[in-house]
């Protein structure tokens, strides 16, 4: 086989992955997590998101974000991520990820997909290097600038004007801040996203006190 065809096939494969899923498991996943009911944050729980590069820590801010907070942790139970990719990522600014649309066939939908719903902006905590805050559809369609239901971002450094744009942070990253940023060095198309898939393989609650230092 010519090498250049074996390359463009190796590289078809990687975008799709083998952890593609059909609208109906698609739609089956969203359905449960509507089902769900939230539930608070303890303390001592955080969420891992393990992925080729590593582990990344997670604590939510309960306090800051309660609804955003408990989303997540919805989610995270419902298994609304594990297969997810990071499909956009934009180096000293964001890496971005969470949408289920990621595990179909169609990789130019990625970032248009969510649970179904949308969520409250709770304002208040600042973008700050390490923290994670919710996308949101643009204000011309979204006065009230609330929340994907699932999308997320994870600042690579301080980024005030999004505080004045208005987006919502509920989490910070305590552990795994130096996988973020390999993930930030990708490869990537024009559309900033990665060329091999960078999947969340797994993503789990734990307790705080299992992470080793």
């Amino acid at each position: 086989m010519n090498w250049k065809l074996l390359l463009i096939i190796l590289l078809m494969s990687s975008v799709i992955g083998a952890q593609t899923l059909s609208p109906t498991d698609i739609a089956a996943i969203q359905q449960k997590v509507q089902k769900m009911s939230d539930e608070m944050v303890n303390p001592n729980e955080v969420v891992v998101i393990e992925t080729d590069y590593g582990k990344i820590v997670i604590e939510l801010l309960s306090k800051a974000a309660p609804l955003h907070a408990m989303n997540f942790k919805k989610l995270v139970k419902a298994g609304y991520y594990e297969g997810t990719t990071f499909h956009r990522v934009v180096p000293d600014f964001v890496i971005q990820g969470g949408d289920i649309l990621s595990r179909d066939a169609d990789p130019t939908n990625d970032g248009t997909g969510g649970p179904g719903y949308t969520i409250p902006a709770e304002f208040g905590q600042k973008h700050l290097r390490g923290y994670l805050a919710a996308a949101r559809l643009p204000d011309r369609v979204n006065l009230q600038k609330r929340s994907s239901g699932s999308q997320f971002y994870i600042c690579l450094k301080d980024l005030p004007f999004l505080d004045n744009a208005g987006y919502t942070v509920f989490g910070k990253v305590i552990k795994g801040m130096d996988v973020v940023d390999k993930i930030a060095l990708v490869k990537r198309d024009k559309r900033d996203r990665p060329l091999v898939n960078v999947v969340m393989k797994k993503v789990y609650l734990t307790e705080r006190s299992k992470i080793s230092n």
